[in-house]
């Protein structure tokens, strides 16, 4: 009986599957006008449309060069406000786990060539990472690539100083960085009507001056980001 039951809910999962999924239509037929990607591109969602041209545009509905920028950080900023309190309690786990753990060394000093090699390279990690999420709304990238790029210094001089502690502002930097991506969301309510809307100017799309408040949740992020997953290596590293 409980096999029946099992192939009839599969069969009845498969059926709404198939009855849910569009005919895809032969190549070139599409009426883009009518897909919800392409009022994303041409920055028309609120309907008012206009040709988008790069370093000439200005004042659009959404400044930023970067299409998937445009999406998740300001067509979808809430839901992207979601997946960085999904990385929050991901950490807050890890750290809940470890909890109570000794620092256990390496049983092994690093050597001198790797000591010397994140010296020069740290610098460079750090700079990069801030590039990547200061112009996520210009190129690919953003908050998410960038703060993982900055934990990867944090590890790195794990690996490489037996002797290196996280500081606990990092937790502050983590905590600071999360009330302001929400401050800016109520700012959004406050100045707009809704939650997390774009309400500064977004100025002439690619410029790195443009897209309104979207880089400077992309900086919030980068800085969030980079804060929780170096306190997840931090964590971690207790049990190495």
């Amino acid at each position: 009986m409980r096999k029946f039951l099992s192939m009839l809910l599969a069969l009845g999962v498969v059926f709404v599957l198939i009855e849910m999924i569009e005919p895809i239509p032969a190549y070139g037929k599409v009426d883009l006008s009518k897909r919800v990607s392409e009022k994303y591109v041409s920055k028309s969602v609120s309907g008012f449309r206009e040709e988008v041209a790069y370093k000439k545009s200005k004042n659009l509905e959404e400044g930023s060069a970067n299409v998937v920028t445009s999406i998740v950080v300001n067509y979808r900023g809430f839901d992207t406000l979601g997946e960085v309190t999904v990385l929050f309690i991901s950490a807050f786990g890890v750290g809940l786990i470890s909890s109570g753990l000794k620092r256990k060394g390496y049983g092994r000093k690093p050597n001198f060539i790797l000591r010397t090699a994140v010296g020069v390279v740290l610098p460079l990690i750090i700079l990069f990472g801030v590039y990547i999420f200061v112009h996520g709304h210009l190129t690919p990238g953003g908050g998410f690539p960038g703060g993982t790029i900055l934990s990867i210094g944090i590890l790195l001089l794990y690996l490489s100083n037996e002797e290196y502690e996280l500081s606990e502002k990092s937790k502050v930097l983590e905590g600071t960085s999360g009330s302001l991506f929400v401050i800016i969301g109520l700012l959004g309510i406050a100045f707009s009507g809704a939650f997390l809307a774009n309400f500064l100017p977004t100025g002439v799309i690619g410029n790195l001056f443009s897209a309104g408040i979207v880089p400077i949740i992309y900086i919030v992020i980068g800085f969030k980001v980079g804060a929780e997953l170096s306190t997840i290596v931090a964590d971690l590293h207790k049990e190495g």
